[in-house]
């Protein structure tokens, strides 16, 4: 009978490193997928890539958590540390350092909403650069000849703005900007709102509209990117956003907050009635002030009348004028005097000229004008003459001696190919092209032979 032989040793499994860290991120990330963690935020740091890295923490322990971008961009707050939160998300085991963390999802402020921490949160960073100083608030023009409005067009608020408006004012000229006023796309549409007519300069002021809702339906107007807008606008810019309760960023930015949109179309232009108004009290205080200033006037004109220094000027005046009709007595026999001396004279002058009769000298001077004009056609004609004939006997000696009479009797004149005149069979080689000038034309040769003269 064979012996069996039965082994009690446990068969080892040994794990490496990596291994054993897969399979309890498999088991944490099995158990603990979807999970609620609250503690204190501290440690927190943002990545050059945006990720958020943080410890959760309560009074025994802590664990670490990573909220990477594309969540985190979704937050309306800006974690900090100290904050009492809540976080959601999944745990993980970071590999590389064997660490288990959470990979958060969601962060949600304890006690408070997010919305309501991110609303403060920009306040306070808004009031410390100074965006809601009363220095920087622009007034509103006394009587806007365009307004305009930022709302839905579908909206209560533009419906209650304008029937104020008409009621109060009704020549108002409005002009509407159609945007969204609720959700993720309006802060969009009412920045480019707010722009536009700012860089085109089509209004006088500008006004931000819309009616009462939750602080989610608001958060448009609490955006960092309107509050920015606002406060860079030329054009003065009234928030009317929701209920008189209700409060926004866009409130503390503009340079007028109106409780309603009713309110701001009584803020941006008064009645007519009242500026009626306005104008007769102005009329009236006018009035009043330029007849006491008359009354003043009069009452000094008065008085300086009667002032002993008055009455001297007025004899200084008197005495002038005595004097100065003096003065202008003299001058007048002065310039009658020299006005008869200019009279004798120029009856002189008119005498000597009556007897210097230039008519009688004019037919002598003419006729030896005429003698004179004679003589000079003679001795140009004379010259002319003779530099005539001087001319054809220089052309009839030119044409006697030209070279072209040489030509006429079978003579030529050769030239090299530089245009040298060849009078010496040396001057040339062999193979060398000359120009053959005759009396009639002209050739163009090669030399094949020469002969030089001795």
């Amino acid at each position: 009978m064979s012996q069996l032989t039965f082994s009690l040793m446990p068969q080892r499994k040994v794990w490496s490193v990596s291994e054993l860290t897969a399979r309890i991120r498999d088991l944490l990330a099995g158990e603990f997928s979807n999970i609620f963690v609250e503690g204190e935020v501290s440690n927190l740091r943002q990545a050059q890539s945006k990720h958020l890295y943080f410890t959760l923490k309560d009074a025994k322990a802590q664990i670490r958590c990573v909220c990477f971008y594309q969540q985190a961009r979704l937050l309306k707050f800006r974690p900090e540390d100290g904050l009492h939160a809540t976080v959601r998300g999944s745990i993980g085991v970071y590999e590389a350092r064997g660490e288990y963390q959470i990979y958060v999802e969601h962060i949600e402020p304890v006690g408070v909403g997010a919305l309501q921490l991110a609303f403060e949160q920009l306040k306070a960073r808004l009031a410390a650069e100074g965006l809601f100083d009363a220095s920087r608030k622009k007034p509103l023009p006394v009587l806007p000849r365009r307004i305009g409005i930022i709302t839905s067009p579908s909206g209560a608020a533009i419906r209650d703005f304008l029937r104020i408006l008409s009621r109060r004012f009704p020549n108002a000229h409005v002009v509407l900007y159609p945007a969204r006023v609720q959700g993720d796309e309006a802060k969009k549409d009412i920045v480019e709102a707010i722009r536009y007519l700012d860089r085109k300069q089509l209004v006088d002021v500008m006004v931000l509209a819309r009616g009462g809702g939750s602080l989610e339906d608001l958060w448009a107007f609490n955006e960092e990117i309107v509050a920015r807008a606002i406060a860079a606008s030329t054009i003065p810019v009234i928030s009317a956003i929701g209920h008189e309760t209700d409060f926004t960023i866009a409130d503390f930015v503009a340079d007028v907050r109106a409780s309603t949109p009713s309110n701001a179309a009584e803020i941006v232009v008064r009645a007519r009635q009242e500026f009626l108004a306005q104008i007769a009290s102005f009329e009236q205080q006018l009035a009043q002030r330029m007849r006491y200033v008359l009354l003043e006037q009069r009452h000094r004109v008065q008085e300086l009348a009667t002032h002993p220094s008055f009455r001297r000027l007025e004899d200084l005046l008197r005495q002038g004028q005595q004097r100065l009709d003096e003065i202008t007595g003299r001058l007048a026999e002065v310039l009658q005097a020299r006005l008869r001396v200019a009279r004798q004279r120029f009856t002189v002058a008119e005498t000597r000229i009556a007897a210097f009769d230039l008519r009688g000298r004019i037919p002598p001077l003419w006729l030896r004008l005429e003698q004179r004009a004679s003589e000079l056609r003679a001795r140009i004609e004379r010259a002319l003459l003779t530099q005539r004939q001087r001319l054809e006997r220089l052309m009839l000696q030119l044409d006697e001696r030209s070279p072209l009479r040489v030509l006429e009797r079978g003579y030529a004149i050769v030239t090299d190919a530089a245009g040298t005149v060849v009078r010496d069979a040396a001057q040339v080689g062999i193979g060398d092209e000359l120009g053959i000038q005759l009396h009639r034309g002209w050739l163009a040769a090669e030399v094949k032979k020469k002969e030089v003269g001795k």
